[in-house]
């Protein structure tokens, strides 16, 4: 079995020497999830378990352990290869939205050209002249001109402090947006939650829980605070009741850890992120939508002058193809048009859901800043359960990295030093 990415990311970014309890913290996984991974991963790669004084297990691991999966699992190799490739074809896959729609405007504006002149010669050369001139019914803007490198030094300039987005880029944000906001928003809540958890020292109580969970019921049913259970669940978690009947919860797993902690501010609740229409800025959102539109309403001129099929019959080379394929040019020119307009009512409708969920968090938030004495006293309670445990060097009874009997010699000679 592969190791978990997710757990590995977590060993790095905690320095190599973890417990199940931070790396179920950093992550947001379950207790028994994180404990198999770091087993597994301490297989495959070489890292050692250190056990302190108290029984608690430390993960060791050395800072090659990448190397040593990549050497070991084909499997792991070919993942980070296929990650690479297909960083490249996704890229591809995004600017070949933009460039179908330049070359579709080319094809198109050059099809009308050429049935526009053959007509004009078929009837005579005094009628041709107000077809091709710049104030005939059929001029086309030079939209080249806004794909010029040089068309605006200025915005370039702007682009490259930015980072923006090229137009390429810009047209493909402009059809489908730029991914859900919100994709991790599991991992964010379940590490927020871990966090408020060890920040407290492994003891709260479900009112500073509650603002960083979804559905937890109607006002009767938080009462009785069974939406507590999910993070019990996967914390491991222990409930207590006080003298006066309401229940606190302390998670033992998350009150031990190997990695120094810096006290840190932590979101009053969990933010869900409003859905954005593009990435793209105002000018490259007007270009797309513009360029959308000249290309519709050159289909649509195009399949008039088509319709006869005459001229295009006798024509045929560049405007064969065309008529060939029209209606895959026009169906391109709809959906062009059609598919950002939808996104925008859909998102409209996603973001007003997300509003209403964040109230309801923040409205949760808000019982943890005016408390009242009874919460207060809950809170007081809870931290009777409170502990947080360091495991140094200092502190172990037996490590695998050493020989037993090297360790039992180690600390005799310290105790005599003693």
């Amino acid at each position: 079995m592969a190791p978990n990415p997710s757990i590995m990311r977590a060993v790095e970014q905690l320095g190599y020497r973890v417990t199940v309890g931070d790396v179920a913290t950093q992550v947001g996984l379950n207790i028994g999830q994180a404990n198999q991974g770091l087993l597994a991963l301490a297989s495959d790669a070489g890292g050692h378990l250190q056990v302190a004084d108290t029984g608690d297990i430390v993960f060791l691991f050395p800072k090659n352990f990448r190397d040593i999966l990549r050497n070991k699992y084909f499997k792991l190799r070919l993942q980070e290869w296929w990650n690479k490739v297909w960083s490249i074809l996704f890229y591809i896959i995004r600017i070949s939205f933009g460039i179908f729609l330049v070359a579709s405007i080319a094809l198109i504006t050059i099809a009308i050209f050429l049935i526009i002149t053959a007509m004009s010669n078929r009837d005579g050369g005094d009628s041709g002249g107000d077809w091709g001139s710049g104030g005939g019914i059929f001029y086309f803007p030079d939209f080249w001109w806004f794909l010029s490198p040089n068309y605006d030094t200025h915005y370039l300039e702007r682009r490259r402090e930015k980072r923006e987005l090229n137009f390429f880029e810009a047209v493909f944000s402009f059809l489908f947006g730029d991914g859900n906001p919100n994709a991790n928003l599991e991992e964010r809540r379940w590490h927020s939650i871990a966090t408020v958890i060890t920040e407290n020292r492994g003891a709260v109580v479900a009112e500073q829980i509650s603002p960083y969970l979804d559905n937890i019921g109607a006002q009767y049913q938080q009462e009785y605070e069974d939406y507590m259970l999910s993070t019990l669940t996967r914390f491991n978690g222990q409930p207590q009741v006080s003298p006066s009947g309401e229940i606190v919860y302390y998670f033992p797993e998350l009150q031990v850890s190997a990695v120094k902690k810096r006290r840190h501010a932590i979101a009053s609740y969990l933010e869900e992120l409003k859905w954005k229409f593009s990435a793209a800025d105002s000018g490259q959102i007007m270009l797309s939508a513009g360029l959308g539109i000249a290309n519709f309403v050159g289909a649509l001129v195009l399949g008039s002058l088509l319709r006869g099929g005459v001229v295009a019959a006798k024509l045929g080379g560049l405007v064969g193809f065309v008529q060939g394929i029209y209606w895959l040019l026009l169906a391109y020119g709809t959906g062009f048009l059609v598919i950002p307009l939808i996104r925008y009512f859909w998102i409209q409708w996603r973001n007003n859901k997300i509003t209403e969920r964040n109230s309801l968090r923040i409205s949760r938030a808000k019982l943890l800043t005016s408390m009242s004495q009874e919460l207060q006293n809950k809170i007081n309670f809870a931290q009777q359960f409170a502990a947080q445990k360091f495991i140094s060097d200092e502190n172990l009874a037996y490590s695998t990295e050493t020989d037993l009997l090297d360790q039992e010699v180690k600390r005799l000679e310290d105790g005599d030093q003693d």
